[in-house]
């Protein structure tokens, strides 16, 4: 199983800061690569810049909620609802856990 993982692009899990105004206040997130590109492309359906849809997303949790606790942390589990429901299983995957599914019954 560790092949699955263990051969994805450096790139994707190395880390970036980046800087944005939200709210009139200037502040900076880090996140992995492929949370960066992620976001990237959900801003690119929803036809806006990453910082307006950034800035949105910001505005939509504070008026739900009151106050945004994590923002990080809520867009890295925004980016895994989204690609779970926009992709479709990987094949590798599937191989290598049904054999495991197997041995267990």
């Amino acid at each position: 199983m560790c092949h699955l993982f263990a051969h994805q692009p450096q790139r994707d899990y190395e880390s970036q800061t980046r800087s944005l105004r939200i709210g009139g206040h200037c502040t900076s997130i880090r996140l992995e690569m492929a949370f960066w590109d992620t976001l990237e492309e959900i801003a690119a359906k929803e036809s806006m810049s990453l910082g307006k849809f950034l800035t949105t997303l910001y505005n939509e949790v504070l008026d739900h909620h009151g106050e945004v606790n994590n923002f990080a942390s809520l867009l890295r589990c925004s980016c895994l609802i989204y690609r779970s429901r926009s992709v479709a299983p990987v094949r590798e995957f599937k191989a290598v856990v049904a054999p495991i599914l197997d041995a267990a019954e």
